[in-house]
């Protein structure tokens, strides 16, 4: 297996464990946004990606305040 095969396993594994813990869960975004995540995807640029039930758009998970506990 190439180095580059390794990588895109680990990217696509951490991915899947990113969705397992977040998908669901109830978040407070730093312009106000809330409401539950319904979907994660990568993005090149930004990395992962969510988008919240009730907004429309795709936000950096780097933007989010607060996660429910």
């Amino acid at each position: 297996m190439s180095t580059g095969d390794e990588r895109a396993r680990n990217i696509l594994r951490e991915l899947h464990a990113a969705e397992e813990e977040l998908l669901g869960r109830t978040v407070v975004m730093s312009d106000g946004k809330a409401g539950a995540i319904n979907g994660i995807e990568l993005d090149g640029v930004h990395g992962l990606r969510i988008s919240i039930s009730g907004h429309h758009g795709h936000w950096p998970i780097s933007t989010i305040r607060y996660i429910q506990g």
